[in-house]
């Protein structure tokens, strides 16, 4: 083909425009929305008639035990602030990670401070643990409770018309999935009906870190026995009102490399459910699970898991069926997962994550050899039939049927396929665009060094240099390939076409930008070794017509 090249470049400027696409879908800034005080008698919208509204103030720590307060869960890993008016998990922490490298601060996940990211839970029915007169609040030993072992398990306990509640939270050591139990010790004479709910709630109008090369997504996602991973953008929740109900499933809410999710009881049929408060401009998704009598003098135990964390595959797939697909590589995945998985391994030996994008570079260029030497070989086939078919232009001017006829003849008597080109191209583009996915979505990689000024692959490089390193190998690309665009305008853009890609590499992550330079790298080594090959054989060639 004349312009192999510029299908690439053509193919890049097309996956930019669907790039700014979807940041302008997911990423766009909401205005943010005024709030009022909500009136005594306002209600939910139709979804969340049943939720109990969270508490308006913040209990103070002195009477944390008394008339509801805030207590502290904390493991190794995770922080968790609960208000025992409820048992809400008001604000967590990952102790693992940190807001910006090098800050030494954690990263926070829910909050309730100035911005509302909370997950909620309770009791619903007759004998719930909410009254007339607001919801429970819950009795507890210590406001500071720190994991000493490999368990942290701590009870909430609440006693209301002969019904003793235990809201149970156990975290382990090394583990973001928090396991919430409530158990209902009936000592009444009546049956006590109780239903289990979960649900997560965020106010919707901040935004989020992304950028028009880095698109990320900020919003609810659920998961049924029919659709294993459903997005919910927050714009979409008002309107949608989901209310399904599934075998299992779970609900979540998904930013930039976290997601927090309930998962309940996997065994029973649960309703998933959506609403939307418009006074507060927040956002909820949550889960019941079946309604259960405890009768007379029995005990009964309800329970879910709780997550917040990064977005790790492997643990996420331990805790609910396509939960890991929260790690969202778009439409690629079958491609993304394995590359991953690759670069994992590799990782786990060489250990620095820069070099293990070097080595899964190499050994995707070395699996691509063979299509390499396909394009190339079709490369120089054309360019030494280009007087020819120059011939054919001269003879037949502007008679295309002829000269499609012509050229076709020539094609077949000198062996050539002016597609061959192509399917290195076609294939190349695929790969590179689920590396793309790969490097953005993989929480591995955020905050990890290279080295000497790449310190975060997940990032830009701040000083440029990677990407100018590209730009001038694939100056150097363009030098060592034969330029056969007869096209004035073609061959403008043919020259111009590093100068775009450097433009557009200069805002991606270093792990890519640095993937795409050292394959260009491979990519002129093997120009040069099949360049070589290729004028040896006809050097024989001519050597033995000579002989002859």
């Amino acid at each position: 083909m004349e312009s192999q090249r510029g299908l690439l470049f053509i193919a890049l400027l097309v996956v930019s425009f669907l790039l700014f696409q979807q940041w302008q879908m997911d990423n766009a800034p909401q205005q943010p929305v005024t709030t009022e005080a909500a009136a005594p008698s306002e209600q939910p919208s139709e979804g969340a008639d049943f939720i109990p509204q969270a508490s308006e103030q913040t209990p103070t720590m002195e009477n944390a035990t008394k008339k509801g307060g805030i207590i502290t869960l904390a493991s190794d890993v995770l922080e968790l602030k609960v208000d025992t008016q409820g048992g809400d998990i008001v604000a967590a922490k990952l102790l693992q990670f940190e807001t910006e490298q090098g800050s030494g601060q954690a990263m926070p996940i829910l909050t309730s401070d100035g911005y509302t990211y909370v997950a909620q839970s309770g009791l619903i029915g007759a004998q719930g643990d909410a009254t007339n007169k607001g919801r429970a609040v819950y009795a507890t030993e210590n406001s500071n409770n720190q994991i000493s072992g490999d368990e942290l398990t701590v009870d909430l306990t609440y006693n209301n018309n002969g019904i003793n509640y235990i809201k149970r939270f156990t975290l382990k050591r090394g583990h973001y999935d928090v396991n919430v139990e409530y158990i209902i010790e009936n000592t009444s004479s009546d049956v006590a009906n109780v239903q289990l709910y979960g649900q997560l709630k965020q106010d919707t109008y901040i935004e989020d870190d992304g950028s028009m090369f880095m698109p990320t997504y900020r919003g609810a996602a659920y998961s049924t026995s029919d659709s294993r991973y459903e997005k919910l953008p927050f714009d979409d929740i008002e309107d949608a009102n989901l209310k399904t109900k599934t075998k299992a499933g779970w609900v979540g809410m998904l930013q930039h490399y976290f997601v927090s999710a309930w998962v309940p009881n996997p065994s029973t049929t649960n309703e998933l459910y959506t609403s939307y408060l418009d006074s507060k401009g927040q956002a909820v998704i949550g889960f019941k699970q079946p309604s259960v009598s405890v009768a007379p003098g029995s005990t009964e135990t309800l329970a879910a898991t709780f997550y917040v964390g990064p977005k790790d595959q492997d643990s996420l797939a331990k805790i609910a069926n396509g939960l890991d697909l929260t790690v969202d590589y778009g439409i690629l995945w079958f491609i993304s997962q394995p590359l991953f998985w690759l670069l994992i391994q590799i990782q786990s030996i060489v250990v620095n994550w820069g070099l293990a994008i070097i080595c899964i570079t190499i050994v995707v260029k070395t699996l691509m050899y063979p299509l390499t030497k396909t394009q190339y070989t079709s490369m120089a086939k054309m360019r030494k039939i280009q007087p020819k078919m120059q011939a054919l232009k001269e003879r037949y001017g502007d008679d295309r049927q002829k000269m499609s006829q012509a050229m076709m003849e020539l094609y077949k008597k000198e062996k050539v396929n002016p597609a061959g080109g192509c399917l290195p191209l076609l294939v190349q583009m695929p790969i590179f665009l689920a590396l793309y996915w790969v490097f953005i979505e993989s929480v591995e990689l955020r905050h990890a060094p290279f080295a000497l000024w790449i310190n975060d692959l997940s990032s830009m490089d701040p000083y440029y240099v990677l990407p100018l390193l590209m730009g001038a190998s694939m100056w150097l690309m363009q030098k060592l390939q034969p330029n056969m665009a007869t096209d004035p305008m073609q061959q403008k853009m043919m020259q111009w076409m590093p100068v775009f890609f450097t433009f557009f590499f200069l805002w991606f992550p270093s792990g890519l930008v640095l993937y795409w330079l050292v394959s260009n790298v491979i990519t002129i080594i093997q120009m040069l070794i099949i360049f070589r090959s290729i004028e040896k054989a006809e050097e024989q060639g001519k050597a033995k017509a000579v002989k002859k």
